[in-house]
């Protein structure tokens, strides 16, 4: 199997209104497809889909926990501009000693995260 590249990620939510407006409005994301799908642009190559459960005959079972990491150019002036549009962060920015993480979540409790990697990991290339 050969994968070309990630095309969407899908995250649960509960209400596709809030959420829009939340992924749309507060975070400043590009939307590109609307209605019972809505689908935000994350960077060139890949889109972040919001999912309605119940749209597909499913149950909301609750929140991801694993953090999807946006990455942004300065963590910490991405990190002021949410905090003043009410977004609030779990703990610190953390420093890993080759990148900025600063972990926050979505009206669902959707793990999120602003990343931003300033060295190369043991001498790899920084991407």
């Amino acid at each position: 199997m050969i994968v070309e590249r990630t095309d969407f990620v899908s995250v649960p939510v509960t209400d596709l209104e809030r959420s829009t407006a939340f992924y749309r409005d507060t975070l400043g994301l590009e939307q590109t497809g609307h209605g019972a799908w809505p689908e935000f642009r994350l960077g060139e190559n890949v889109f972040l889909y919001l999912l309605d459960p119940t749209n597909i005959g499913q149950e909301f079972a609750g929140p991801h926990t694993a953090a999807l990491a946006l990455r942004v150019p300065d963590v910490e002036e991405a990190r002021q501009e949410l905090e003043e549009h009410g977004v609030a962060f779990s703990g610190e920015t953390f420093d890993t000693g080759v990148c900025h993480m600063a972990q926050f979540a979505d009206p669902d409790g959707n793990a999120l995260m602003l990343h931003r990697r300033y060295a190369p990991p043991d001498g790899a290339s920084q991407h």
